[in-house]
């Protein structure tokens, strides 16, 4: 498999883009990758990259977007932080993703049994960290709120998972709200904008359709 081209990413759509991103999804659930030279990728891409889509995602060891969607050099643009939210630096990579480079999807991937969102759920407090756990901590609110039982913890995997999708749908909210120049894009039909979870215990992604 060759890496993209200007020609290649000049006739992808946001819905190829997703498709993409969900065939190469199968092929990490079976097994089964694509058949790349990633040292002729290295070279295919030594003057420049055309990839497809941009993804949002934790820092978690087990959750490399590269790997978890089959994708080779230059494919992707990959953001990662803990908790995978949202803040102004993270919303120029992707201003510039999409804008400048040509990204025609943009995937905001959470996780189940996510430590960030562990973290958010019992409020921990330990130096720099606590800044973060203060962004993901809203959408510990928001569950908290609509299941009404305010001594839920990390204990409960159930809990966790389900901030961990509201953390996701926050994102996308402030995507949208914060960058004018996405929301736009995305009105125009040049990209769009997706939430989608990876399930550690057996590689598969949901989208969030």
């Amino acid at each position: 498999m060759k890496a993209h081209t200007a020609e290649s990413q000049s006739t992808m759509t946001p819905q190829k883009a997703l498709d993409f991103l969900k065939e190469g999804n199968l092929r990490f659930q079976n097994n089964l990758k694509a058949n790349r030279n990633l040292l002729e990728q290295v070279n295919d891409t030594s003057e420049g990259q055309f990839p497809f889509a941009t993804i949002l995602s934790c820092i978690d060891s087990r959750v490399s977007a590269e790997l978890v969607f089959d994708q080779g050099l230059g494919d992707i643009f990959s953001i990662r932080i803990a908790g995978n939210f949202i803040n102004e630096d993270i919303l120029g990579s992707m201003e510039f993703a999409c804008k400048v480079a040509g990204t025609k999807l943009l995937v905001v991937l959470g996780h189940t049994s996510c430590g960030a969102i562990k973290g958010a759920c019992d409020h921990v407090r330990l130096g720099n960290l606590t800044a973060l756990i203060n962004k993901i901590e809203p959408a510990v609110a928001a569950v908290v709120q609509r299941k009404n039982e305010p001594s839920l913890t990390s204990e409960n995997l159930d809990f966790v998972n389900e901030v961990a999708i509201e953390n996701v749908q926050i994102a996308i909210e402030n995507i949208k709200s914060r960058s004018v120049v996405l929301k736009q894009m995305e009105q125009n039909g040049e990209i769009q904008i997706i939430g989608a979870m990876y399930d550690i215990n057996d590689g598969n992604v949901t989208f969030m359709e």
